[in-house]
């Protein structure tokens, strides 16, 4: 009887211990064909607080906050379609923003870069609090591919505090490319 039991505790344990793995291994395959399914259907214009808009930000981009914006860090990216017809007009690229007080108060100006597939595009340094309106020319070079990686970085942020753990930067709402 206590071989039956030792056999039966055994076994419920290796499929606890193993469970994991492979739940962990198929939902990573999931997520990978997901990121391969998507990639025909990649938005043009992101609202950051949408969920379909999550698999295009690639990195630097803290929660949903209040179901419309994000804080970023320093550096941040996103995955981005051009527009039609971008490969030979160009495109411009749109970053809506808010620079929070505090942050103002804190570091007294803030410069925004930007690059579209490594192609820089001119800075720009906000020094008053509030909504703003990131807007560049992108050459048609930058352009050539069906998805283009458009990196964002900022010259200073607010370091982690006892009060909130997270890099801060800036406030963000909708990233993307108009068509010119």
């Amino acid at each position: 009887m206590r071989r039956l039991a030792a056999l039966i505790l055994g076994t419920v344990a290796a499929g606890i211990l193993l469970c994991p793995a492979g739940c962990n291994r198929d939902r990573r395959k999931t997520q990978a064909e997901a990121t391969i399914e998507e990639q025909a259907g990649l938005l043009t214009m992101l609202h950051v607080a949408d969920p379909k808009a999550s698999l295009q930000l690639v990195k630097g981009f803290h929660e949903v906050s209040y179901n419309a914006w994000r804080w970023t860090m320093q550096s941040f990216s996103v995955v981005l379609r051009p527009p039609a017809n971008a490969s030979t007009r160009g495109a411009r690229l749109v970053l809506r923003l808010s620079v929070p007080e505090p942050v103002i108060q804190s570091l007294k100006s803030v410069t925004l870069a930007a690059s579209v597939e490594g192609v820089a595009l001119a800075a720009e340094t906000y020094t008053q609090p509030g909504a703003h309106v990131y807007t560049r020319d992108v050459p048609p070079s930058a352009l050539r591919k069906d998805a283009v990686t458009v990196d964002f970085a900022l010259d200073r942020h607010m370091p982690p505090t006892p009060a909130d753990q997270r890099e801060l930067g800036i406030v963000v709402s909708v990233i993307g490319f108009e068509a010119k």
